[in-house]
């Protein structure tokens, strides 16, 4: 389908075949991205891998994520961070547990999964996650997320940049300068500590600075913020949205709880903690988070110009007979496939897993069948999140 709004010419692609010829055999022609108007305040669009073109700098920047973070071998090595944050999410659902609470899932998921890359980031939690109380972080990634996904008339008629008449840029501006703050705060407090301490910690940001020192034409602090950005925007949203998504599909379905439990308890062990290497083991797990990829794509819309129908192609049920099957399209494909695509899967299928195995859950008081549950979507910077929170109580199994 080919549409023209404005000055803008957009095909949209809702074939599979189609599609992996623009994701995968003609990835490189298709490879570069218009960048919409609210990502070029504080020239953030110039060091953020997502919207640069293929070119030596993407490569770079690409070659430091994926030696420093996303190969199997540093994902191995900070396993045991990501153990810690699943224990912590488990010890609070117990407490809800104890006094008969409802959590929100995703609220909870979040602080979980931001410390989860803090950690590893920065070697450090960036929220309590014991407490109830706002969180500013979250606030400011989602009023970024929010203000990106609207429809922002600069992006059909430059003419108007300008003027920003619907103040889109302007807001994403506020958005984009606090989560640089926070970043531009932890690397100045890093540079102090190496000042005094000749101990290093073997976290990314200590990993980036190194770099830096050594090759400053290559990278400088404005890399290293956007990189930070990319990764916790990027990450945390996606991977709380996938277990939120998924955690109301099972409550909806509890037949699906019983059988995802059953698995966990022949092959983990009921009521103990699941580790990544047992996922490989878990074949209805996988299967549950994938499903719910398809049903619920985080990106239904991939590209730019040329964007591919991830929806439609995911509800086809002429190619998906077999969820297992499912070619997880909704993280992109070939050269601009999404690179935390292992680290968000880690993540999410060790949590859902952790959670099922730990408790019975059932939905709030309230919504008397789980038909019931309200499945409304909201779309926010080419993300498809759920309209109203899951809210679920634990019990013991």
């Amino acid at each position: 389908m080919r549409l023209k709004i404005g000055q803008a010419i957009i095909v949209v692609i809702s074939s599979s075949i189609m599609a992996k010829q623009v994701l995968k055999k003609q990835d490189l022609a298709f490879s570069t991205r218009f960048i919409p108007n609210v990502v070029q305040t504080k020239n953030y669009s110039n060091f953020y891998v997502v919207w640069l073109p293929v070119c030596p700098q993407w490569r770079t920047i690409r070659r430091i994520l994926n030696t420093n973070i996303f190969s199997y071998k540093r994902l191995d090595e900070n396993q045991h961070l990501r153990s810690q944050k699943v224990e912590e999410l488990i010890a609070y659902c117990e407490k809800c547990s104890q006094q008969g609470e409802a959590l929100n899932v995703g609220h909870v998921a979040f602080k979980i999964i931001i410390n989860m890359l803090s950690n590893t980031l920065f070697s450090k939690d960036l929220v309590d996650h014991l407490s109830d109380s706002k969180v500013e972080l979250k606030d400011a990634i989602d009023g970024f997320i929010h203000e990106a996904g609207k429809i922002n008339l600069v992006d059909f008629f430059p003419i108007l940049e300008k003027i920003d008449p619907p103040r889109i840029r302007y807001h994403g501006n506020i958005y984009i300068g606090k989560l640089f703050k926070l970043f531009d705060d932890l690397i100045n407090e890093r540079l102090e500590e190496k000042k005094t301490n000749h101990d290093e910690k073997s976290d990314v940001l200590e990993a980036l600075l190194n770099h830096s020192a050594q090759n400053p034409k290559e990278m400088d602090q404005n890399h290293i913020k956007s990189m930070f950005l990319n990764l916790i925007v990027g990450g945390t949203d996606t991977s709380t949205i996938t277990l939120e998504w998924a955690m109301a599909e099972i409550l909806r379905q509890p037949e699906i709880m019983k059988k995802a439990q059953a698995e966990l308890a022949q092959v983990v062990g009921k009521g103990k903690p699941i580790e990544e290497v047992d996922v490989s083991r878990l074949p209805y797990l996988q299967f549950i988070v994938k499903e719910t990829l398809r049903m619920h794509p985080l990106s239904p819309l991939l590209g730019s110009r040329v964007l591919v129908n991830v929806w439609a192609i995911g509800q086809d049920s002429i190619f998906w007979e077999d969820p297992l099957d499912f070619e997880l399209i909704p993280f992109g494909a070939g050269q601009r496939i999404c690179p935390d695509l292992t680290l968000a899967l880690r993540m999410v299928q060790v949590m859902l897993g952790s959670m099922l195995n730990s408790f019975n859950w059932k939905l709030e008081s309230g919504i008397h069948e789980p038909k019931d549950l309200d499945m409304k979507e909201k779309f926010a910077l080419m993300i498809l999140a759920k309209t109203h929170p899951l809210r679920a109580i634990p019990s013991p199994l």
